[in-house]
Formats: structure tokens, C-alpha cells, sequence
């Protein structure tokens, strides 16, 4: 079969893989529409509202393991299919929990939402890989991003539009909500169906071939964990907190709803970041990108601290531009020069967006500290990109005779 052939016989399959990544970003992105809604809606604090956070992102880390499990047992293809199924169940809860005003039942749709959404992780980047040419398979996996990146850039314009407003009663906010959900639910419903009847090619066993020893013991990978953890903590709480930042009156002063239509600037540019970071990429390392992205992010979050005003604002929304480059450099030099345990090690960084739950709720009880309050619990993230440029500088390379010890334990 020659090269054309093997790609159009996938191109199909392919574009319906990236509807995955797409829904991945409406999902995320949405989240950051329901922070500000939720919060007057149950007059909750920044801590209780950033359970949301807390819930959506404590699914990866609760949920990575048993989704592997369940996929070694009924397969890839059904996998994607009972994902989705998932993500549209976890999204119908959205209609009983308006009905009752729940809180917990919102929290509960958005954990089993999250819980699809791991199943699918599992599953669609070695399926976007074997989906055409070996040649291409990067090409593939940085557009399925760059969709993704288009649905957290557009996704919070709609959500801002149809969620946001100003509310008679609690039961008609809480009604808001309803039908972005159910046709959230309705697509994800679809796209189960097309993929439980499309034929998709099969993975080989060896790609999930078991390696003994304990990949922890590699310096590069435990520090690589820990930043990807923080780089996820970071974005998904500055993300998190836009609509409130912009309506701090010494900021912008912003209603809800305008305020809302500023966070697809900051998503917006992590998807140009992406496709700048493919071309840049291919002249500089990854180490020294990964750096100047992240000693970018430090100054910009420290104009934000310092300043007032469209000043601050604007630098915050820019450290989306760098936030870009930066999963994909980390993971590449966590799991550089791992080998045969590059597979393993993988499976250890797929946990990391349990980061996403842990540090917006931080920045949340910061920001309920009368003695710190909102615009200066961006130290929060601060600190995690500062941590990310000592991993850029020393903390990716490899310890020594670190790969002989792991290898002399088996």
C-alpha cells in the first residue's frame, strides 16, 4: 500500500478523532463560564466555588487507572464509545441538578463528565498516531491539539452568551445551564454511535507491552511530573479566574458577561502559541523554549501582581500565549532517554492534570483571605512557572547511572 493510499484510507477516522479533542476543550473551557455563574448563583465563596476545579481535575488522578483497566479489557474502539457515553451521561446530570438547584449533583455530573473524558486520554493519542503514516504522526497530534485549542478558544464566547446574564430567581439561573449541556450531551451521544460502527485499525499488543521496574527512580521523570502538575495547576487557575478578575473594580470593572468574552483571548493564544511552538521547535530544544515560555509567564503574572488597571489585565490574559509549548516540552523531557520505559513512564504523567484540582482551589482560599484577596493570590500560579524554569535549567537532566540501577533491579 503506498503512502497515499495508507493516508486517505484514514483521513476519515482521523477526523473523527479529533472530535475528541474537541470536545476535551469545550468541556475544560466551559468550566471557566460556570466558576463565575455558580458563584452567585449559590453565594459561595472562591474556595467553594473552585471545587468545580477540584472535582473535574480529581477525576484524572482517581480515574487514570481504572480507565487504563477498563481499556485493556474491552479494547480501544468500545473504549472511545464508552467514553462519550460517559461524558454524555455525566452531562445529563446537568438537568436534574438545575431541577433540585444542587450543587453537589452539578459537582457530581462534572466528575463523571471529567471521568469520560479520562477514558478517551487513554485512548486517543495512540490512535491519532496509528492513523496514517508513521512520518506524519506528529502533524497529526499537533492539529487534534490545535482543534482542541479552537474549542477552549470559542466554546466560553457561547457559554458566556447563553449561561451568563442577570436572573429573576435561583431556578431560572440554574435553568441556564440546561441546554448547552444537553446538546453537549446529544453530540457526544452521536459521535459514541459513529464510532461503536466505524472500522478502525487495531493496536498491536506490543504497544502496551509490560516493563518491570520502578520508573520513579529516573530524576528527570519525578521532577517532570511534579511541573506538569504545577503548569496545568497554573493555567487552569488563571483560566479559571478571569471573569472575576476583569470585574475587580480596580481592574476593568467588567460585568459577567463582558468579562466572559475576554477568555477566549486567553485560550485563544495558547493555540497560536502551539502552531509558533511547531515552527520554533524545529530550530530551538525544548528545554531552552520551554525555559524563555516560562520566565515569560513569571514577569507577566508579576505585572499582573503590581499593576492595576488594563495592565494587569493584559498580562494576564498573555501568559496563554506561553502556557502553549509547554505539556508537550515537559512531558518530551521527562520521558527522554527512558527507552523501553518510556511507555511506563508515560503512564505516570497522565495523572498530572490532578493539578488543575489542587491549585485553583489554593488561589481560591487565598483569595478569600481579606488580607490577600483575589489580585494577589496570583502568586500561585507565580510559583508554579517558577518552578517550571529551575526544571528547564536542571531539573530535566537525568541523574547519574540512573537507568543501570532501575535495569540491575529487575
Amino acid at each position: 500500500m503506498n503512502n497515499t493510499t495508507h493516508t486517505n484510507k484514514y483521513r476519515g477516522a482521523f477526523a473523527l478523532m479529533t472530535t475528541l479533542f474537541f470536545i476535551w476543550g469545550i468541556i475544560v473551557s466551559l468550566n471557566d463560564i460556570l466558576i463565575p455563574h455558580f458563584k452567585g448563583l449559590f453565594n459561595m465563596s472562591y474556595t467553594e466555588t473552585m471545587l468545580i476545579q477540584f472535582c473535574f481535575f480529581g477525576a484524572y488522578f482517581l480515574m487514570a487507572i481504572p480507565a487504563s483497566l477498563l481499556i485493556e479489557r474491552i479494547g480501544y474502539k468500545k473504549g472511545i464509545s464508552a467514553g462519550l457515553i460517559t461524558i454524555g451521561l455525566g452531562a445529563l446530570l446537568f438537568l436534574p441538578a438545575s431541577w433540585s438547584v444542587s450543587y453537589p449533583l452539578f459537582l457530581f455530573g462534572l466528575f463523571t463528565m471529567a471521568t469520560g473524558s479520562v477514558i478517551l486520554q487513554v485512548v486517543a493519542n495512540p490512535y491519532v498516531i496509528i492513523l496514517g503514516n508513521p512520518e506524519t504522526a506528529s502533524s497529526r497530534l499537533n492539529l487534534a491539539q490545535g482543534i482542541n485549542s479552537l474549542a477552549t478558544t470559542l466554546a466560553p464566547l457561547a457559554g458566556g452568551f447563553l449561561i451568563l446574564g442577570n436572573y429573576n430567581s435561583p431556578k431560572e439561573a440554574a435553568a441556564a445551564v440546561e441546554g448547552p449541556y444537553v446538546c453537549l450531551a446529544i453530540f457526544a451521544f452521536l459521535i459514541a454511535i459513529v464510532f461503536f460502527f466505524l472500522k478502525l485499525p487495531k493496536v498491536l499488543e506490543t504497544d502496551g507491552m509490560k516493563v518491570k521496574g520502578n520508573v520513579l527512580k529516573f530524576r528527570q521523570l519525578r521532577l517532570g511530573a511534579i511541573a506538569l502538575m504545577l503548569y496545568v495547576g497554573a493555567e487552569v487557575a488563571i483560566g479559571s479566574f478571569i471573569v472575576n478578575f476583569l470585574g475587580e473594580a480596580n481592574i476593568a470593572g467588567f460585568a459577567e458577561k463582558k468579562a466572559a468574552t475576554y477568555i477566549p483571548l486567553y485560550w485563544g493564544g495558547l493555540m497560536i502559541g502551539r502552531f509558533l511552538g511547531a515552527a520554533i521547535l524545529q530550530k530551538a530544544s525544548a528545554q531552552k523554549v520551554l525555559c524563555f515560555s516560562a520566565l515569560a509567564s513569571v514577569v507577566l503574572l508579576a505585572v499582573t501582581i503590581l499593576t492595576d488597571g488594563y495592565v494587569a489585565m493584559w498580562a494576564m490574559l498573555a501568559v496563554g500565549l506561553f502556557n502553549s509549548i509547554m505539556w508537550s516540552n515537559i512531558f518530551t523531557l521527562a520521558v527522554n532517554g527512558l527507552g523501553k520505559y518510556t511507555n511506563k513512564a508515560a503512564g505516570i504523567l497522565v495523572m498530572a492534570p490532578v493539578g488543575g484540582a489542587i491549585l485553583p482551589l489554593l488561589q481560591g482560599v487565598l483569595a478569600d483571605m481579606p488580607a490577600v484577596g483575589l489580585h494577589l493570590s496570583y502568586v500561585i500560579p507565580l510559583s508554579c512557572y517558577a518552578f517550571i524554569i529551575y526544571y528547564a535549567l536542571y531539573g530535566y537532566k537525568p541523574g547519574a547511572n540512573e537507568l543501570a540501577q532501575v535495569e540491575a533491579n529487575n
